[in-house]
């Protein structure tokens, strides 16, 4: 249960890096609502709105702006979102996984298929791409919390399957069914996690070179970007001297 992914770090750093604050906000309170609607409009009773609450407190969201989102659950507002996955490559032949919330299956649909085109990608048929990964649980917690050997002894306690410690950060895989009871026991030990959040974890990654890494960016930026989009998941790594050039 260890091991170094590039392909994390570069994830976790996009993630810092290029999310705007407001549509940030945005995101984590449509995943409340929908995470509300669909269960117990109580976190306690509810473990996808738990998680989904957690995530957006970690994420610093104020707690009017998530007690608004639970509260619009039970609104007869008339507006539903339908959760609906995307597959594509990207440059290089990296595979690409677009995670949506959507009110209207149609705009989504076309943006998303317009955004691929326009950075020299190809969107696929749902299901097409996603064998080449496993949706996960992951809990991560700061590398000066905790060291390695007590984070892989209370994963396995916890009912983890696999640790990853990286330079700044240990990662936590479980299954999804067990990310609530696994993100719960090791909070009670080690306190908040930096997230805990289902994930598509690569069972493979590409090695791109720089021109591929720019136009791959580029992509998952603009699909980031749309007000529609979840997550964004792709396959790849790139060498840290290429890394330091994005």
């Amino acid at each position: 249960m260890a091991g170094h992914s590039k392909w994390a770090n570069i994830q976790h750093r996009k993630g810092r890096q290029d999310a705007v604050r407001s549509k940030l906000f945005s995101k984590l309170s449509k995943e409340i609502t929908v995470a509300a609607k669909m269960g117990d409009p109580d976190p306690e009773k509810n473990p996808r709105l738990r998680l989904a609450v957690k995530e957006a407190k970690v994420n610093s969201v104020p707690k009017d702006v998530i007690e608004r989102a639970i509260k619009k659950s039970s609104a007869n507002d008339g507006q539903d979102y339908d959760e609906i996955r995307y597959e594509g490559y990207g440059a290089g032949g990296v595979a690409v996984i677009v995670e949506t919330m959507t009110d209207n299956k149609n705009r989504t649909a076309s943006n998303v298929r317009s955004i691929f085109t326009k950075f020299g990608g190809n969107l696929g048929e749902t299901g097409s791409l996603s064998f080449m990964f496993d949706r996960v649980g992951l809990v991560s917690y700061a590398k000066d919390i905790v060291g390695s050997d007590d984070i892989l002894e209370a994963a396995i306690e916890a009912g983890a399957e696999d640790v990853e410690s990286l330079d700044e950060e240990h990662n936590i895989f479980c299954s999804p069914t067990h990310l609530s009871d696994v993100s719960l026991a090791l909070e009670q030990v080690f306190g908040e996690s930096i997230s805990s959040k289902l994930i598509w974890r690569p069972k493979n990654i590409v090695e791109i070179g720089l021109e591929q890494a720019q136009k791959l960016l580029k992509l998952i930026d603009a699909l980031e970007d749309d007000d529609d989009v979840q997550n964004v998941t792709a396959n790849f790594s790139v060498s840290d001297e290429i890394s330091k050039l994005l």
